[in-house]
């Protein structure tokens, strides 16, 4: 007896390929950084006076330093959830090198092309071999890449099901829902495959634009690996680290006395949306732009833009500033510990 889910697959698979759309001239990363960077210079231009007018008293600053506390701290629960997808993967992570790891390279996302730092992570686990214990303390590049790339798809559904509890009235709920349900590993399976491969791709090519090494490349038979279940752990680390991004945000609404123009729940239901919109779209790297242009268009109407504007660009130096003093922090640990680390066979 043929199964729903057989027939469904049957029907997908008779139905005719959509034709591929024509490619953008210089990409779709680079007409959306343009407009997302012409839509904020816009909305800078016309609330230039009223932003300038903005100003903090020693209360802001103590609010903006402590959202770069706040901010820092998120950083490292974020590398402890990446710890926490290598162990889901049935890996065995060095949690502390592996957080080091995580925040040493956080920093690479500003770079052109916005893959260099998931490509230091893969490089880190298939090639350096410090980061996992065992006897097999390197993984292959499709299951390296996999792990790396388990991190922001699980904050991107974490973030929306956020939105989705807080913003259950406004008819988010299925948005929500929808990540979560993808997550399935029957589904989430050729998904998180299919992003693998491309990314891999991707990986190649940049790197031999860059003229480095060429990354390296695996046969289809290799490229196989299974989902242990539903990723519910680090689907909840990762909420407690949207959660405390969303503390830093906090901060600078604050810092501005904005809590009053918005319920918090509202501020929290912009705030999940644009994080997961300048984390997913392709646009600057670090969703620079993105990320500010929605939180534009989804609270402009219930907050005044100059006030928004402010929280929002204060937002970005904060969180600018704490993931360079995330990376300085970890590569600063790393140097001081470099002198009284065991050497390795492979090293000897």
């Amino acid at each position: 007896m043929t199964s729903p889910q057989q027939l469904w697959s049957a029907l997908i698979a008779r139905l005719p390929p959509l034709p591929p759309l024509p490619p953008l001239p210089g990409g779709a990363r680079l007409w959306v950084t343009l407009l997302s960077l012409g839509f904020l210079l816009a909305a800078l231009k016309g609330n230039g006076e009223q932003l300038l007018a903005q100003r903090l008293d020693p209360q802001g600053w103590l609010w903006l330093v402590i959202g770069v506390g706040v901010s820092l701290l998120s950083l490292v629960i974020n590398g402890l959830a990446w710890a926490g997808c290598l162990r889901w993967f049935r890996l065995r992570p060095r949690w502390g090198l592996s957080v080091r790891a995580y925040l040493s390279t956080n920093l690479l996302k500003y770079l052109p092309g916005g893959i260099w730092h998931l490509a230091a992570r893969v490089r880190l686990l298939g090639q350096d071999g410090r980061l996992l214990d065992g006897p097999n303390s390197s993984v292959a590049t499709p299951l390296a890449l996999a792990a790396t790339l388990l991190d922001p798809l699980l904050a991107a559904s974490a973030a929306l099901a956020l939105a989705a509890a807080v913003g259950w009235t406004a008819g988010w709920p299925l948005l929500g829902l929808l990540p979560l349900l993808l997550l399935v590993p029957r589904w989430f399976q050729p998904l998180l495959q299919r992003l693998e491969r491309s990314r891999e791709r991707q990986l190649a090519r940049a790197q031999r634009s860059a003229e480095a090494e060429p990354a390296a490349t695996t046969s289809p038979e290799s490229a196989g690996f299974v989902l242990p279940g539903y990723p519910l752990l680090p689907l909840l680390a990762l909420a407690l680290f949207v959660l405390m991004r969303f503390g830093g945000f906090a901060a600078c609404v604050l810092a501005f006395d904005q809590q009053l123009s918005l319920p918090w729940v509202g501020w929290l239901l912009g705030f999940a949306l644009a994080w997961t919109a300048g984390l997913v779209v392709p646009g600057a790297p670090g969703g620079l732009g993105v990320f500010e242009a929605v939180l534009l268009l989804l609270l402009g109407g219930q907050v005044a833009e100059a006030p928004l504007l402010a929280v929002a660009l204060s937002y970005r130096l904060v969180v600018t500033a704490a993931d360079l003093l995330a990376a300085l922090t970890a590569r600063l640990d790393g140097a001081l510990d470099q002198p009284h680390r065991p050497q390795t066979q492979a090293e000897a």
